[in-house]
């Protein structure tokens, strides 16, 4: 077997293979011995057919079959032999000669990562903490999650709850089926609704109609096709209410999971909890700043085969759910390009990690896997079988590991950069947090 490889661009590799003629006959004499024991032909007891009969129906037939198990074989070997990393999959291509058989395998290898730069990387760790103005927002918040409605005869405002009629045309052509959406409900103020429509709501009255204009956002996936552009809406008002918030009582307290129904026992239960929940986000924003940092401060070409495989993955969901609705994919206006550059910062992120974690020989503290699973079992009623659910199922087990190994190098990594310390307020973290939560589903 000879073997070339040709560099055609800084990733990509052209390779060809040339196998001499007298292996592939030695390969398809052999292959025809065998069929000799199987094959049935009128006239012919079992077993019994000439070879050269064999040969004349089924050689060529057989030597396509040696060539297709030889090419698949010595692509292999050749990578081997050549020391090469495919990123891919490769494309295959016959080159006509007179004897023996040859191809040209066309792939993209891995990149080479050099990290020696990487404690010139610099990066923000975010800190922030529970004050009395953050516990007293919460408190109030926790009051809101049990208001009540009640009707008012005057102009609408800030925070009330209003029922509505209304329908929206987007260039001509009305995206709420020609009719009106009726009985509608919508709390001014609580982003329910596109930008820009909840705030062309206060200063109404029942019964009153408005007929405005807004723009959907960019990026919007509710509807791809109205995103960024502008839409007419007409509104009819139907009631108005306004919220009434209730006592901090015994029995609302008790409706929260305090027995004791005391109020210093629910404060301190409302901060614990605002505490945890900010020591999560605090972990996750950090791991954002320096994954952020290593993405940008380490330069690594990517695979575009590697990315079309990221972009299929992520696609993958929308796929399943239009086959659901019995649409087809291209139905939902889903362009590539808007999966793309994730797709990309996944698969460079993904890389770079793995250099990092071969290099230093990180490897997975079952003493965190095992901390990770009862962080999160101890939220459900039942923490003993949640945590016997994850031991029991190996993929399950192995996303925990996963997600604790790239922790354990995030961790690593912050040792190694430059980090400066960023002062946020507590209600922002948690707010990118939840948003961040809202994307995953």
């Amino acid at each position: 077997m000879q073997v070339s490889v040709e560099q055609t661009s800084e990733l990509s590799r052209k390779m060809t293979v040339s196998i001499p003629e007298d292996v592939i006959k030695e390969k398809v004499d052999v292959r025809l011995k065998s069929l000799a024991r199987e094959i049935k032909i009128d006239g012919f007891r079992p077993g019994k057919v000439p070879q050269s009969l064999i040969k004349k129906r089924y050689s060529e037939k057989v030597r396509g079959e040696i060539a297709g198990d030889v090419i698949q074989s010595s692509y292999y070997e050749a990578l081997q032999e050549q020391n090469l990393n495919p990123a891919g999959l490769p494309h295959i291509h016959p080159v006509e000669q007179e004897e023996g058989l040859a191809y040209t395998a066309e792939f993209e290898v891995y990149p080479e990562i050099s990290l020696a730069g990487i404690t010139d990387i610099e990066a923000q760790r975010p800190v922030a903490e529970v004050n009395d103005d953050d516990f007293s927002d919460m408190v109030e918040k926790l009051r809101g999650h049990k208001k009540e409605w009640l009707a008012v005869e005057r102009a609408s405002q800030d925070k009330d709850q209003m029922t509505i009629n209304f329908s929206g045309v987007c260039e001509g052509k009305s995206f709420t089926d020609d009719k009106k959406i009726e009985d509608f409900k919508v709390e001014i103020g609580g982003l329910q609704m596109i930008p820009g429509f909840e705030d062309q709501l206060i200063g109404l009255e029942v019964g009153n109609n408005k007929t405005f204009e807004v723009n959907f956002p960019e990026g919007y996936t509710a509807d791809a096709e109205l995103a960024g552009k502008a839409a007419t809406f007409e509104v009819e008002v139907i009631a108005i209410e306004e919220p009434q918030l209730p006592e901090i009582d015994a029995e609302f307290i008790e409706e929260y999971g305090i027995e004791s129904g005391e109020i210093e026992d629910f404060y301190t239960d409302v901060r614990t909890n605002m505490e945890s929940e900010l020591a999560t986000a605090l972990r996750e924003e950090l791991k954002k700043s320096v994954l952020d940092a290593v993405y940008d401060g380490v330069n690594v070409t990517i695979p575009s085969a590697l990315i079309d495989r990221e972009v299929e993955t992520m696609m993958k969901p929308y796929a399943e759910s239009a086959k659901k609705q019995n649409m087809k994919l291209e139905d939902m206006n889903l362009p590539r390009d808007i999966f793309e550059e994730q797709a990309k910062r996944r698969v460079g992120l993904g890389l770079i990690l793995g250099e990092i974690i071969e290099k230093n020989n990180i490897t997975v503290n079952n003493d965190k896997v095992r901390s990770t699973i009862e962080d999160l079992a101890k939220s459900y009623d039942s923490p003993d079988e949640v945590m016997q659910w994850y031991h029991q199922d190996e993929t399950r087990l192995n996303e925990v590991k996963q997600r604790v190994l790239e922790d354990q190098t995030v961790e690593w990594i912050s040792g190694q950069i430059k980090m400066t310390d960023d002062s946020q307020k507590f209600s922002d973290i948690v707010a990118k947090h939840h948003q961040r939560q809202q994307q995953r589903g």
